[in-house]
């Protein structure tokens, strides 16, 4: 025999509170409003933090040394530069025109140098130079003529040779000025060949 349909039962299902529709739009104008307010405080802070204070000040602060106590109005240190109490001293430069050729002594090779000078004592020291090169250039041949290849190498006996020849230099000119005046030798050129 076949079975018997079955009966259905009813399900009581309990009463819920009405679905309200809609309310999407008060939920945006919410969400936008609380989203402004964080964007708001969020600027305010960074200016409360980072505004207050001049970002070239802040620069000149790192780079510069702040004496122990200098601050500025809104009571920040500042960097100062302290002014020199002396006069600055102005130095003055001579380039010969030509370089000096000669042979170092009991060598067979030759010294090309190109030679400037330098002096922070009055521009006429340079033009006294100007006046007698002729005479400072023979000073300097005789000089480099003198010193043999070994002391003229490598770095020392290059400031050997500046100082011989700043040395030369004040001589001559002392004997026809009456003051030197030469305070640096430099080599622009050093072919030793």
């Amino acid at each position: 025999m076949p079975p018997a349909p079955a009966k259905a039962v009813p399900v009581e299902v309990p009463e819920t509170a009405p679905v309200k529709k809609g309310g999407g739009m008060m939920r945006l104008v919410k969400m936008i409003l609380g989203a402004a307010i964080c964007i708001g405080l969020g600027l305010g802070a960074g200016w409360y933090q980072f505004g207050q204070t001049d970002p070239l000040d802040d620069a000149l602060r790192l780079i510069e040394r702040t004496p122990p106590g200098a601050t500025g109005p809104d009571g920040m240190p500042r960097a100062t530069r302290a002014l020199p109490e002396q006069p600055a001293f102005v130095t003055t430069y001579y380039a010969f025109e030509e370089p000096v050729t000669t042979n170092p002594a009991g060598s067979r090779r030759f010294l090309q140098v190109g030679v400037s000078l330098s002096t922070q004592y009055d521009p006429k020291v340079m033009t006294n130079v100007d006046a007698h090169k002729t005479a400072l250039r023979s000073d300097m041949l005789a000089v480099i003529g003198s010193l043999s290849e070994d002391e003229i190498t490598g770095r020392e006996g290059r400031e050997r040779l500046a100082g011989a020849l700043k040395d030369a230099l004040n001589e001559r000119l002392e004997q026809l000025e009456g003051f030197g005046g030469i305070e640096g030798v430099y080599f622009t050129s050093f072919i030793l060949q």
